[in-house]
């Protein structure tokens, strides 16, 4: 168990004002277990502030029109138009329901208490419903409350919309809508109030290091694209029929844009501007090359070539791999975990997958899920002071916690998600459009529009 927690996205949880000192308290980095005296009143931080509005917006960049472009040139050009409509819609549905109650039942603390695992360890209230309390005065540790909820919301749009590249293609319009909402209800915000709420939360007591949403993202965005691909099935053709990107411009683009906005998510999630924040900064770019690098290694002596796609798919991998590692690795360790991530998510893409003939049409599970796993468990080795990390951890111990975690993880996500793809079928009639609509294309079929009037 963690004796020292540097901040999470949420290390500094949302609260009301009155309850300052337990913020402030949180966002020096104390963990549940040593969460053991007051802290004094928050205050208002310039430079931290400016950071996290910048950090917001870096990470809706990696939305719109970051991952639009990444999926949207990776698709056939039939369906482009579709992958940006659901980044927008999406966006829309999940931004007004974290108004409604999403930001509430993420940040509200009421009934939690360390060590004692009760309804609200896995799911907050609604004392903040409407964002009530929030107004300009309202402080989380050294930055507005406000500015603090806008990051997160940025945080919550762009996990469901990961979902959608395992069954691009193929879904109607309204199904997506319909599910991403209820995903990001029962899915996205209870696992990143265990993980982030602080004391009391299920994951943060198990003493998971966690620090831009490995699991909360990753894993349960990568886990939940598994299960939506199997009970979806496979595009008509797949695999017979080569559906090759249509624009892998587009898709190299869309991937540079997220390499730049992943600072936003990962720098950003220290909530201040400060040495950790410096480090997050450094462990993110140093996973990112070695990222590309592993993957083009093992590409290369697989294939015969690297590509370009495969490029960019190792820096993402990398990416991934360092979010739930940045504060508490150092630059070794992230060498070490972009080199590795990169290698395995290659081989989850161009060798798992096949073997097991499930169709994740843009390879959310092996970039996300398998990255996601793959970085939380490196994250409790390289995390040790006696590799290079800030963590005074034993190793086996640590890494037995982050098994644990993932874990509970894959089991809540997938079993969740089934649930709400069976319900989200029921009410949509159908979660797949018809076959002619499929061969028609998304565009024309669901928006009556094409990407390409020639």
């Amino acid at each position: 168990m963690n004796d020292v927690q540097f901040p999470t996205a949420a290390a500094a949880r949302p609260h009301p004002r009155g309850t300052a000192a337990t913020a402030a308290l949180l966002m020096l980095g104390l963990s549940g277990t040593a969460l053991a005296q007051e802290a004094a009143p928050a205050t208002l931080n310039s430079g931290d502030t400016a950071w996290m509005m910048v950090s917001s917006v870096l990470v809706l960049m990696m939305l719109v029109p970051g991952l639009a472009l990444f999926y949207g040139g990776m698709v056939r050009a039939k369906n482009v138009l579709s992958v940006f409509t659901q980044c927008f819609g999406v966006a829309g549905v999940i931004g007004m329901l974290w108004v409604i109650y999403g930001y509430s039942i993420f940040s509200d603390t009421t009934g939690m208490e360390a060590g004692v695992v009760n309804l609200h360890s896995f799911i907050g209230g609604f004392k903040q419903a409407m964002l009530a309390n929030i107004d300009r005065a309202s402080l989380t540790a050294s930055i507005p409350e406000s500015v603090f909820a806008t990051f997160q919301m940025t945080f919550a749009l762009i996990t469901p919309v990961i979902i959608a590249g395992s069954f691009a293609e193929r879904m109607k319009f309204s199904a997506v809508l319909l599910f991403t909402a209820l995903w990001f209800t029962f899915c996205y915000a209870p696992l990143a109030h265990m993980a982030w709420s602080g004391p009391g939360g299920l994951l943060w007591d198990w003493g998971i290091l966690e620090f831009a949403g490995g699991t909360v993202v990753h894993i349960n965005a990568g886990v939940a694209g598994l299960v939506a691909a199997l009970v979806l099935g496979r595009r008509r053709g797949y695999p017979h029929v080569a559906m090759p990107p249509h624009n892998l411009g587009f898709a190299l683009a869309g991937a540079a844009l997220l390499w730049v906005g992943w600072f936003g998510f990962n720098v950003g999630s220290a909530v201040a501007a400060n040495e950790n924040a410096g480090m997050a900064m450094l462990t993110t770019q140093i996973a990112a090359c070695a990222g590309v690098v592993g993957w083009l290694v093992v590409e290369w002596l697989k294939a015969g070539k690297p590509s370009a796609l495969g490029a960019a798919s190792g820096a993402l991998a990398g990416l991934v791999a360092i979010t739930p590692a940045c504060g508490f690795v150092g630059p070794s360790g992230a060498l070490y975990m972009g080199l590795i991530t990169g290698a395995v998510c290659f081989f989850a893409i161009g060798w798992l997958k096949r073997k097991l003939g499930y169709d994740d049409s843009l390879d959310a599970f092996g970039l996300h899920g398998i990255g996601g796993i793959v970085g939380s468990l490196l994250t409790g080795v390289f995390a040790s002071k006696s590799l290079g990390g800030f963590q005074d951890i034993e190793i086996a111990s640590q890494v037995q916690i982050q098994a644990q975690s993932v874990l509970f993880t894959v089991l809540y996500c997938a079993i969740v998600t089934w649930v709400l793809l069976k319900l989200t079928g029921l009410v949509t009639r159908g979660l797949r459009v018809s076959a002619d609509d499929e061969q028609e294309g998304l565009d024309q079929s669901q928006h009556n529009e094409r990407a390409y009037n020639v």
